[in-house]
């Protein structure tokens, strides 16, 4: 699986042990930045791994920052992207199977190495449930008529 990897300053150390943990689980990894813990706004990072994903250049994203928040909110303004912030398995776990998520936001301040490694296997592990949950899905999408693409934002 191609996955795109993106984080602020706060998620940079974090974002470094989950690309190694991926590249050992057999992932493709994009790396899309930061490449310090120097200050550096989300938006800028998280906005082109969202557009990304939207774009089908890659098969899911993890962005990271300190909360998880606000990689969380701006992800979900790209058109096509369901991004799920994610504290425990059993939600990365049902962000998948219940929502076809296709962006996991973590948050660097929230929670350890360990978890988060958990937190990533599970999400890549699961598959999207179908059955009632599509329907539900229908719904969620029919929200984004109207919405610019990645390829229409100024």
């Amino acid at each position: 699986m191609r996955i795109a990897v993106g984080s602020d300053h706060a998620g940079f150390f974090l974002k470094e042990v989950l690309e190694a943990f991926l590249e050992q689980e057999g992932h493709g990894v994009v790396d899309m930045g930061c490449d310090s813990p120097d200050p550096i706004d989300y938006p800028l990072i998280g906005r082109p791994v969202a557009e990304a994903v939207a774009r089908g250049e890659v098969n899911s994203a993890i962005l990271i920052c300190g909360s998880g928040i606000g990689m969380s909110m701006l992800a979900n303004k790209v058109k096509g992207v369901r991004a799920a912030l994610v504290n425990e398995p059993f939600s990365a776990r049902l962000a998948r199977e219940h929502n076809d998520a296709n962006v996991l936001c973590l948050g660097a301040r929230m929670l350890g190495e360990d978890l988060a490694c958990e937190c990533t296997k599970v999400f890549l592990q699961t598959e999207f449930g179908g059955g009632r949950h599509s329907k539900r899905l229908e719904l969620l999408q029919e929200l984004d008529v109207g919405r610019g693409t990645a390829d229409t934002f100024p």
